[in-house]
């Protein structure tokens, strides 16, 4: 395999360092979606390694108000933001209370655009912990600023891919993903010529060997029941339908410029190998660590160094037994069809992810039954048709097809469980 002259070069290269605010001391650092599970293992990284980083901007939905202000005492930064607007006086409230009087209070943003204004304040790195399509703006802003870019909120990419593409350059993107991150340094091994194939693991969730007709009742509390990983909701049901790993495949393809063809998923249990990088000799390179986000996080504030104890280590003295699985895409097709949006490409995969998002609430809700979510959202995808694509792609495009596609599955959900109530 050789790269041709008109090869895209990827979004994400280990041998490349985007460090345009190189200096001295520690790196200024901001963290959008400070109080969610990747905010919070931040900044306990943050907080163990004060020589190597500092936070100057938190941003966060507003609805843990004390913990964010509690954050933002102990790091001292000097801005605060809040999604929702309603929220800013309880945080200015929470923070008098931390700070004490005659002590200034940091500056207070709130609003929708609050994230997307700290993306773009002054700093070296920005680490994007939304959740969510709606850390598209603040990926835009922070790499239109000039800033390295941690990402996390692997929806911004998957939804706003060519967009991302246009403003991102060589070696400014990070990813935060385990997966991503995992990929990234085993792609460190070798050129990009020489890369066979991408195999992206999957735990399998906590629904794993089960058929589809056994999937067909299971409960909130079941999907939540994660074996290995500890997440937000929308995240962990997104591992228990497998879409969260159908996003990775699409995010995998963006960052590296590897055909949908040769990426490969493979359900791993232990979580252990958190994906791997076959080369064109045969050899594959695995990265391994326990399940912990922290060695994530570290390499996507700390690359090209490694930050130390970043993260706990295997203790190869024990024996262990590491599995590994083919993916069952009867019961779990949503890889498949994230194949087929992401080669759709341009707003196909927006409607993919928004549809994914409202029928995830309304699994939530008890409003749609647990295989229900991939049924709407295939066909959601299959009623957008032919999607806005290429060059052409533009912000408003992605938002007027999430629109639609938030409409139309919430539509389809409520004929469903109009449906279900007369049977």
């Amino acid at each position: 395999m050789t790269d041709s002259p008109a090869s895209p070069a990827p979004l994400a290269d280990p041998h490349l360092v985007y460090d345009p605010l190189a200096a001295d001391g520690p790196k200024d650092v901001v963290i959008l979606g400070s109080t969610g599970s990747i905010g919070t293992q931040a900044i306990d990284l943050v907080l163990r390694n004060p020589g190597r980083f500092r936070v100057t901007a938190l941003s966060a939905n507003g609805s843990r108000v004390a913990l964010l202000a509690e954050q933002a005492h102990r790091l001292r930064v000097r801005t605060v933001a809040v999604a929702r607007e309603d929220a800013a006086p309880a945080l200015r409230e929470a923070l008098r209370e931390r700070y004490g009087t005659g002590e200034p209070l940091p500056e207070i943003l709130a609003g929708p655009d609050a994230a997307t204004e700290v993306a773009a304040s002054d700093c070296h790195t920005v680490l994007n912990g939304i959740t969510g399509s709606i850390g598209l703006a603040p990926t835009l802003a922070a790499l239109e600023a000039g800033r390295t870019l941690a990402l996390a909120n692997k929806e911004s990419l998957i939804v706003g891919g060519p967009l991302v593409k246009a403003l991102a350059k060589p070696g400014q993107i990070i990813p935060v993903d385990s997966e991503h991150a995992a990929l990234f340094q085993a792609l460190a091994a070798g050129i990009r010529a020489d890369v066979r194939k991408l195999v992206v693991t999957a735990s399998g969730g906590p629904f794993r060997g089960r058929s589809k007709a056994q999937l067909a009742n299971v409960t909130v509390e079941d999907a939540l029941a994660h074996p290995t990983w500890a997440m937000g909701p929308v995240i962990t049901i997104n591992s228990a339908t497998l879409v969260n790993k159908g996003l990775e495949v699409i995010e995998a393809h963006l960052l590296y410029d590897i055909p949908f063809d040769r990426i490969e998923v493979v359900v791993h249990p232990q979580s252990y190998v958190h994906s791997m990088v076959e080369f064109t000799d045969g050899s594959t390179i695995a990265q391994a660590t326990p399940p912990d986000m922290r060695g994530p996080i570290a390499i996507g504030l700390g690359w090209p160094e490694r930050v130390p104890d970043a993260a706990p280590a295997f203790d190869w003295s024990k024996a262990s037994t590491w599995e590994f699985f083919p993916l069952d895409n009867e019961a779990f097709p949503s890889v498949n069809l994230a194949r087929h949006v992401g080669q759709l490409a341009g707003t196909a995969p927006a409607v993919f992810n928004a549809a994914n998002e409202e029928c995830v609430e309304a699994f939530r809700t008890g409003a749609l039954a647990f295989n229900g979510i991939m049924e709407t959202v295939t066909r959601v995808v299959e009623e957008h048709g032919t999607p806005v694509a290429g060059t052409s792609l533009t912000v408003s495009d992605v938002l007027e097809a999430e629109t639609w596609a938030r409409a139309r599955a919430r539509e389809l959900t409520a004929k469903t469980a109009t449906a279900e109530a007369r049977a």
